[in-house]
């Protein structure tokens, strides 16, 4: 008797603990919440932010075909705003749902080939939950095949390469000749600066890249792109974003400006820097950053935290480059057109903040002067310019691939 009340407790007892241990079970199993959906960003960078009521274990990998970022999940309830999911920046669509049993996925199509930089998952600060934050960044084809690749390496791993291993070597640039992306300024919607005699900015910088792709690409040594051929309209993150998925080496933005005083002429190279070198660069850097906004399109500007001391350096020496080459370029343009006083300037010109690509925008001259219009229009200018260009252009590319790119 008293055997079987003993074991009708213990019976009891592991009943107990089991129907605790099932709870415990069915609560664990209950559906994720994705609570919150943010995107954020450009044609060059963006970030993905989404909410979660408990911590998520994501798994992630890339497809092409479109280019597109997949994110497996527990099985989740997406409680997100579809406003939210238009497509902005780099993102041209965004899918989710349930793909099995206790299983959702999240797919993040892509304008173009891109780099994960970065997919963390991190505890909120200040509330209950967790958020996954996904950095991507514009890059090149090879690039994207390369992760491809070490995904395939790894059985479909979901960690993406050290940034050391994604920011390109020597070795992965042998066969690669030096690339440049001419990008015509303004077109479509956004005509750009126009003189006393009708000649439209967008018109003839257009006219004038066209001209030194053919020069450069005609001496063999070059593989030359432009971010635009005809009078399209582009935003000008995406000039960035195209400057990039071609790992272009050098990107020159030729523009052509206007300015109250009618006797001030002659050619201007610009850097990008954060504290504009004088009031006019400024003005200037102002009135071009405005070219999305002449569209009709709404733009935020982004204040991307530098993620490691690698990528700061990596700018900072991009920096340098874009510093050095538009020194050369001004050496060079001065011995064959007018150069106006103190011809290389600075400011925060929003198409040359390409962290890994040296920029210059060129300021042929002013329309807003007879002379320099007149000068515009002649061929025979043109390319005594574009000799001035190319020469630079032939030093910067000697002394950038003798130093291994």
């Amino acid at each position: 008797m008293a055997i079987a009340r003993s074991l009708r407790a213990f019976l009891s007892l592991a009943l107990a603990a089991w129907l605790v241990a099932s709870a415990s079970t069915v609560a664990t199993a209950e559906p994720l919440r994705a609570t919150e959906y943010k995107m954020a960003g450009d044609a060059a960078r963006m970030r993905l932010v989404v909410r979660f009521d408990r911590e998520p274990e994501p798994n992630w990998f890339l497809l092409r075909g479109p280019h597109r970022l997949v994110i497996d999940l527990p099985e989740t309830n997406f409680a997100i705003e579809p406003r939210e999911l238009k497509a902005r920046g780099l993102i041209k669509g965004v899918r989710y749902g349930l793909i099995g049993e206790g299983r959702s996925r999240l797919i993040l199509t892509s304008k173009g080939p891109f780099e994960v930089e970065k997919l963390d998952v991190v505890r909120n600060e200040n509330e209950p939950g967790y958020r996954l934050v996904a950095d991507i960044v514009a890059s090149s084809e090879r690039r994207f095949e390369e992760a491809l690749a070490a995904q395939v390496e790894t059985t479909g791993s979901t960690h993406s390469a050290p940034k050391g291993d994604r920011l390109g070597t020597a070795e992965a640039r042998q066969g690669k000749r030096f690339t440049v992306v001419v990008d015509p300024g303004h077109g479509g919607i956004d005509g750009g600066a126009e003189g006393p005699n009708g000649t439209v900015e967008k018109t003839i910088t257009l006219a004038f890249a066209l001209e030194l792709r053919a020069k450069l690409a005609a001496t063999g040594r070059y593989d030359v792109y432009m971010t635009r051929e005809k009078d399209d309209f582009l935003r000008l993150d995406e000039r960035v974003r195209i400057a990039r998925q071609h790992e272009a080496d050098l990107l020159i933005s030729i523009h052509a400006d206007t300015i109250r005083l009618k006797g001030i002429r002659g050619a201007t190279v610009y850097t990008v820097s954060d504290k504009a070198s004088d009031a006019e660069a400024q003005a200037l850097a102002d009135r071009e950053n405005l070219s999305d906004q002449l569209a009709g399109i709404s733009i935020e500007e982004q204040d991307h935290e530098v993620s490691d001391i690698l990528v700061d350096l990596i700018r900072r020496e991009t920096h340098n480059f874009s510093i050095r080459f538009a020194r050369s370029l001004v050496g060079e343009l001065s011995d064959n057109i007018e150069m106006i006083n103190n011809p290389h300037r600075s400011a925060g010109f929003r198409v040359l903040k390409a962290p890994d690509v040296p920029s210059v925008l060129v300021e042929l001259g002013y329309l807003s002067n007879p002379q320099d219009e007149k000068q515009l229009r002649d061929a025979a200018w043109r390319g005594k310019a574009i000799d001035g260009i190319m020469s630079a252009v032939s030093l910067f590319a000697e002394a950038k691939m003798g130093a291994g790119g």
